[in-house]
């Protein structure tokens, strides 16, 4: 599915940023743009920035489903500083807030969390009943061998030591 990104360009509140951009919206469905200005209220300028392409992997459905089953279903916008004459670029819009986070750990990127429309939220949830599968969770055994019965020293006892201030004198073992 298409989204278009709509971003909010305000003034800058210190001298240091002229302006603060953030991510306010989504378009489902929207058509090709490229910072087309959609309104100006006083200082603030809106903008169609672009159209994302908005991707539902059947391996993620378990993230799908934790982020529609929150109380304000989201959809997450990554953009990052544009070398060219755009202010930003917009990277990719994502519904799984797992790949978000991912993004937001890097630091490069600016993610923005945006309120989900109610049809794009009904479109991933018919998405993740159709192809979510539920993770049986299988513990694993241990090895039956014990290696912590053997006190050799301190340390490993599976590593040779030349000397243990804690080792009798008469415990010394030649090394080779």
């Amino acid at each position: 599915m298409t989204l278009g990104i709509v971003v909010r360009r305000v003034p800058g509140v210190t001298r240091w940023v002229e302006y603060v951009w953030k991510a306010v919206a989504v378009l489902p469905g929207a058509g090709p743009a490229h910072w087309k200005e959609l309104r100006r209220v006083g200082d603030a300028v809106e903008y169609h920035a672009a159209t994302v392409h908005l991707e539902l992997f059947r391996t993620d459905t378990e993230a799908y489903l934790q982020g529609i089953s929150t109380k304000n279903p989201a959809i997450y916008v990554v953009m990052r500083d544009s070398d060219g004459l755009d202010p930003l670029d917009v990277v990719m819009a994502t519904a799984s807030p797992f790949e978000a986070q991912d993004y937001a750990d890097t630091g490069e990127e600016l993610v923005e969390k945006v309120p989900m429309p109610e049809g794009l939220v009904a479109w991933v949830r018919d998405y993740v009943e159709a192809h979510h599968e539920d993770q049986v969770f299988v513990k694993r055994r241990r090895d039956k061998e014990r290696v912590d019965l053997d006190q050799n020293g301190i340390g490993d006892s599976r590593i040779r030591q030349i000397s243990d201030v804690y080792r009798a004198p008469t415990a010394k073992q030649a090394v080779h």
